[in-house]
């Protein structure tokens, strides 16, 4: 009766029960990752709104990744802090829903953002020439609305279709509503949903990394014929940021996505889920901070106007 009960109001996340000796000390570093992270962000989403030299296709960009990494971790950490304090760890059908959509839609609106950044790269170091009238504010508005739609499509049919299968469990083994977690608790053969998931992976995940690939191609060609050394390790630094951001997302998501139900491994994957909720939104505001010129600057401006405010002479 009891079981039937929670099959009806949701599932029971059943998150690092394997550790729960360390719950505590889990609960403080998540909380203190999760507020460095949203600072971070922020800041990076404050400095470019507010100094007219990073008024650029390249950190409009950068802004809207910030707040896309701000907001990918605030689906996910909330509910895992809640969860390594309350027991059970309750979530209700309708919030494992919003969860997954909203998860989906931010992570793969991050995919198609970092090929535009590529895309913008591209257009910067190979026709810099045109790049002021290719990448017109007109056209970078396009191509972040065009990011944030691929996501909203891609978290509907995923959340639709998933949440419209039978489930004969309660027990999600990951610490958030992810579907290859679900798809292990759904009734009898789940090889289509499988391979919805995966040609959806391949879509959301595949598509922007090969336009990534396909962009770096071209830059490397370019900077290959750079006749000057100095503009040579230019063009590369203002690249290099980015890959590091691409191969840190890519990495860890297409490992979990692309492959079948079967080699699914609850420990392993919730490390990589770890990876791209927490990690990675964590280390791309330091990422490009720490390896951006431009962004020290206005960061040491925005501390020196505050400073004096604060400590008038």
């Amino acid at each position: 009766m009891e079981e039937n009960a929670t099959i009806l109001s949701g599932f029971i996340l059943v998150g690092f029960t394997e550790m729960h000796q360390f719950h505590f000390l889990i609960f403080a570093v998540l909380l203190s990752l999760y507020m460095i992270t949203l600072m971070t962000n922020t800041m990076i989403i404050l400095i470019v709104k507010s100094d007219p030299v990073l008024n650029t296709p390249m950190y409009f960009f950068l802004m809207h990744l910030a707040f896309l990494e701000a907001c990918y971790m605030s689906v996910i950490i909330p509910k895992l802090l809640e969860n390594l304090m309350v027991k059970p760890n309750v979530i209700s059908f309708l919030g494992c829903a919003v969860q997954m959509f909203l998860f989906l839609f931010f992570g793969v609106a991050e995919c198609f953002l970092l090929a535009a950044m590529a895309v913008d790269r591209y257009v910067a170091i190979c026709c810099p020439l045109r790049y002021t009238t290719i990448m017109s504010r007109n056209i970078c508005w396009k191509m972040v609305t065009g990011s944030y739609i691929c996501g909203t499509v891609v978290g509907l049919v995923h959340t639709t279709v998933t949440f419209r299968l039978p489930f004969c469990g309660v027990f999600i083994n990951h610490f958030f509503c992810e579907v290859q977690p679900l798809l292990e608790l759904v009734c009898g053969n789940t090889f289509q949903n499988e391979l919805q998931v995966i040609g959806i992976a391949l879509m959301a995940i595949m598509l922007p990394f090969l336009l990534i690939i396909l962009s770096y191609i071209g830059i490397i060609f370019t900077i290959i014929r750079m006749p000057v050394l100095q503009s040579r390790y230019k063009a590369f630094s203002t690249c290099s940021s980015h890959l590091i951001v691409v191969v840190l997302f890519y990495g860890t998501a297409s490992s979990m996505y692309l492959k079948p139900k079967s080699s699914y491994s609850p420990p392993v994957d919730k490390l990589l889920s770890f990876s791209y909720t927490v990690v990675t939104p964590l280390l791309n505001p330091i990422i490009y901070s720490l390896r951006n010129k431009e962004i020290q600057a206005s960061l040491r401006k925005v501390v020196h106007i505050v400073v004096k405010i604060v400590i008038p002479l």
